[in-house]
């Protein structure tokens, strides 16, 4: 398993970043402004997340996307366990924003993400198309912390 950090072309990652996102426009928005790191294993490319810097020590993972046939064999917990380690020295705490999903949750309480809040209607207002994870539409953002 190797993690690079991919500093050019960085949109040759966009379909990988799309099924963590499904809006590209959002995706631009913080792309190339954010720290994009990438999961290879056996040469395969499994796993991509972006970060931004967001000031006063906190950094934001943007977009966190495992290959549909990857998931759930660890890799995005490597990638999460990556970040911690290459942040913890500047950063005080990591923050994401999620849907509420039974799938994405708990994988994030599994990492050490706390619940902080959420924004009501997100996805309603967000995206320009219903977004469904799990059989259920995503309608609310919540926002997790992990304190490093």
């Amino acid at each position: 398993m190797e993690i690079l950090e991919i500093k050019s072309n960085k949109r040759e990652f966009l379909p990988l970043l799309l099924l963590g996102d499904e809006q590209e426009e959002l995706i631009n928005g913080y792309l190339d402004r954010g720290t994009l790191f990438v999961l290879y294993d056996g040469g395969i490319l499994r796993t991509a997340a972006v970060v931004t810097d967001e000031g006063n020590g906190a950094y934001e993972v943007q977009n966190l996307a495992t290959a549909s046939e990857s998931q759930r064999r660890g890799y995005g917990k490597a990638m999460i366990a990556h970040i911690v380690q290459f942040y913890k020295p500047a950063a005080s705490r990591l923050i994401l924003g999620t849907g509420d999903s039974p799938l994405t949750l708990p994988f994030y309480a599994a990492c050490g993400f706390r619940e902080t809040h959420r924004v009501k209607d997100y996805f309603l207002t967000h995206y320009n198309h219903p977004i469904y994870e799990a059989g259920r539409q995503l309608i609310d953002k919540v926002y997790l912390c992990l304190d490093l």
